[in-house]
């Protein structure tokens, strides 16, 4: 992998770079679909190819694990070969689920033991079968395995946790030496900063990753709950600490608002539900504000879904029959929303690069912040 700044933001921590892979380039900023179990929900892979124009999307290592299962993927010869996407693959480790599924699992140093959600089966997830994992659904950048606490967290817990997160770095660091990757191309590692909302925890575990040297860094266990000001006030503590020359990537973040101050702190990747989960509910994002395209409100508007076009779903279809489908329960309703929501976060982060390069990155944004802040 490699990774060239283009132009950095004179205002803020902003930057346009380029990433490229043996599947192709990512310009960023970017936010990357979410694909958990080999597909974005709703939406064909050549709507995101031609429509969204998706450069990256993400699948979780955990979900994969148990459907299709590993040995599924790797007879495929991986993932991008199993789901027909020829560009560039994130894997996250499967560590998010320690978090999301507490009540199902035990921690421990070996690893953490769990239920499956699907059938309540046992596994156990250490972080060098994390690896192997990961290694055979062939990802073009993958995770280390980590802790993601929950918020809020006492600072015992979260002092513990990332130093487990460490040693399972060290790990997986081990692992890989020994075991190179399985297909024809090249995949690139990418630790974690863990530390929880602790100044001191997020500082010392920036330090500690900086310091491993990786082609990317990611930033974890943020967007769990905390307040925005708090998100914002750990990643400018850790982004001053990563090496400025590599990508830095913010799991899980977030909201089209949290997305553009992120970018203001020196944030190049991003990945979040949102667009499509709130979809599915009748939430759109636009440049404007959002709709809740099931209000009585838009029962008799004709406009376009959204008048500036970004995708072929905003100008084929009124808000009054987007709102009909939801009425009437067609799934048809739910994927254009999910078509629309993700062409507008790629959109934004699109515009987002086109302002840093042309030098007026931070007056957009707050201009921004202040539209998309409005329910319409």
């Amino acid at each position: 992998m490699k990774f060239d700044i283009k132009h950095s933001d004179t205002k803020s921590s902003a930057r346009a770079g380029t990433i490229t892979t043996d599947h192709g380039k990512i310009e960023t900023p970017i936010f990357m679909p979410v694909g958990t179990v080999a597909s974005v929900k709703g939406v064909h892979q050549k709507e995101l190819e031609d429509d969204i124009n998706a450069d990256i999307i993400l699948g979780n290592t955990y979900h994969l694990y148990l459907r299709p299962k590993t040995d599924i993927l790797e007879a495929a010869g991986g993932l991008h070969k199993f789901m027909n996407w020829q560009r560039p693959l994130l894997t996250d480790s499967g560590g998010y689920q320690v978090y999301s599924l507490s009540d199902n699992n035990k921690i421990k140093e070996e690893g953490v033991k769990f239920k499956s959600h699907i059938d309540g089966s046992s596994h156990f997830f250490s972080p060098e079968f994390s690896m192997e994992i990961q290694r055979k659904i062939g990802a073009d950048i993958f995770m280390a395995f980590d802790e993601c606490t929950p918020y809020p967290c006492e600072y015992n817990y979260a002092r513990n946790s990332m130093h487990m997160t460490h040693r399972w770095l060290e790990r997986c660091l081990t692992y890989l030496k020994d075991h190179p990757e399985k297909y024809d191309f090249k995949q690139t590692f990418f630790p974690i900063v863990q530390g929880s909302t602790y100044k001191d925890l997020r500082k010392q575990s920036a330090e500690y990753i900086a310091g491993v040297n990786a082609e990317g860094n990611a930033i974890g266990g943020l967007s769990v709950g905390e307040p925005a000001e708090e998100m914002y006030e750990m990643t400018e503590i850790v982004t001053a600490i990563l090496p400025k020359d590599k990508p830095r990537y913010l799991m899980g973040v977030g909201t089209p608002i949290n997305i553009l101050e992120n970018i203001a702190l020196g944030i190049d990747m991003f990945d979040c539900v949102m667009p499509t989960r709130n979809a599915r509910n009748g939430m759109l994002f636009t440049a404007h504000g959002t709709i809740n395209i099931k209000n009585k409100k838009w029962e008799d508007d004709f406009s376009p879904l959204d008048e500036m076009g970004i995708t072929t779903v905003d100008t084929l279809y009124s808000k009054a029959y987007v709102r009909h489908l939801f009425a009437a329960n067609e799934y048809l309703g739910r994927q254009i929303a999910s078509i629309h929501n993700l062409g507008f976060y790629l959109w934004l982060v699109r515009e987002a690069r086109k302002h840093i390069l042309a030098g007026d990155f931070t007056e957009w944004k707050h201009m921004m912040v202040l539209q998309m802040d409005k329910r319409l």
